[in-house]
């Protein structure tokens, strides 16, 4: 019997522990597997790409346990009444290759973003950084605005959208989580909503080449936490953004993001740092308050690979229905697989045989 953690077990483990802490918690997690780097067996996602969107698998592993997670990516969906993003995961065990768990990941998937996003802005934005803009205001918005209010102190948060309506959801949906000392402003343009802020998080669904940022929306001493470019022809930010020579850009899987980040579209020696490096101490988050730094996130299977585990141990822990599905079979005789057939096979009858011999034959 293989674990199981559904929808509803995620949303009875977030009312347990509420989803700030959750995703606090989880960003440890993320960051501890980040400092074993070396540990793990890294690759790219496979993709598969249509003119709709992208179905992506992405596996990880310590040597010791192994995850993938199945996500898929249609902007096209929500005009169906459809998720953009869906998702689901297994964790195995690498000695027997055994599933230990199948888990729900597409708000799972939500928490690990916005967790990971307030990681990396704990090590790259400035110290004193208490406003943000966040433009793009759909599915990722409240798990972005949570989590950097509660790991970044942000005091004031400001919201564009080129819908209205996905800016009064995030509005309405942080409103009546009444987190205190959390100022929400809207805006009406992007440039509007980045003017003053320290942090600028870009959280679009679009997939094209688009141009969310511009070199003169930049002040010194920004943090940009670009999120919405996350596959081979989808970026936000300007170009000339990453060539600025204060700028320093930090990236998860740089193979990865060379193929899927705002990266791509740079040549291929350009200059980037692997998260890793910050999170073990190697190389600084940013180097001066003035520096403009990048994290140029596409979401990387490690994240997913914590994500699993940290999950797997709340259940665990945490009273409620320990769900279990029957995802492999359970043999008295490991060698005889056939059996599971032969127990519930209708017995054979000899006019069946017969015909069978004739076909044989014929």
């Amino acid at each position: 019997m293989v674990d199981f953690i559904g929808v509803q077990r995620v949303q009875e483990l977030l009312a347990h522990t509420g989803a700030a802490a959750f995703m606090e918690g989880l960003a440890a997690e993320i960051e501890a597997d980040y400092r074993r780097w070396s540990e793990f067996d890294k690759s790219a996602r496979h993709a598969t790409h249509s003119p709709a969107g992208v179905i992506e698998l992405m596996p990880a592993s310590d040597g010791k346990l192994y995850s993938f997670k199945y996500v898929n990516g249609h902007p096209k969906n929500t005009a169906e009444g459809l998720l953009t993003v869906t998702a689901f995961g297994v964790l195995a065990d690498v000695d027997s290759g055994y599933p230990l768990l199948l888990s729900e990941l597409t708000l799972t998937t939500a928490l690990r973003t916005g967790a990971m996003s307030a990681l990396a802005a704990r090590h790259m934005a400035r110290a004193d950084s208490r406003v943000m803009a966040l433009i793009g205001n759909g599915a990722q918005g409240e798990f972005q605005s949570i989590a950097f209010h509660r790991m970044l102190g942000i005091e004031e948060l400001r919201l564009y959208d080129v819908d209205p309506a996905a800016t009064a959801k995030l509005d309405a949906n942080l409103a009546a989580l009444g987190l205190s000392g959390l100022r929400i402003v809207r805006c009406n343009s992007a440039a509007e909503a980045v003017r003053g802020a320290d942090i600028v998080t870009t959280a679009t669904a679009d997939k094209c080449n688009a141009t969310i940022l511009t070199p003169e929306m930049i002040r010194p001493g920004m943090h940009l936490n670009a999120v919405g470019g996350d596959c081979p022809g989808k970026t936000e930010l300007h170009g000339d953004i990453l060539q600025r020579p204060d700028a320093r850009v930090i990236v998860e899987f740089e193979p990865q993001s060379r193929i899927e980040g705002e990266i791509q579209r740079q040549a291929a020696d350009f200059p980037v740092i692997e998260f890793s490096e910050v999170a073990a101490g190697r190389a600084p988050g940013r180097t001066d308050a003035a520096q403009v730094t990048i994290f140029d996130s596409v979401g990387f299977a490690l994240e997913d690979f914590s994500a699993l585990r940290f999950l797997h141990r709340l259940h665990l822990e945490h009273r409620g229905p320990h769900r279990q599905i029957d995802l492999v079979p359970a043999l008295p005789n490991p060698k005889n697989l056939f059996s599971l057939l032969a127990r519930t096979a209708p017995p054979v009858q000899e006019s069946d045989r017969a015909a069978t011999r004739e076909v044989m034959h014929a």
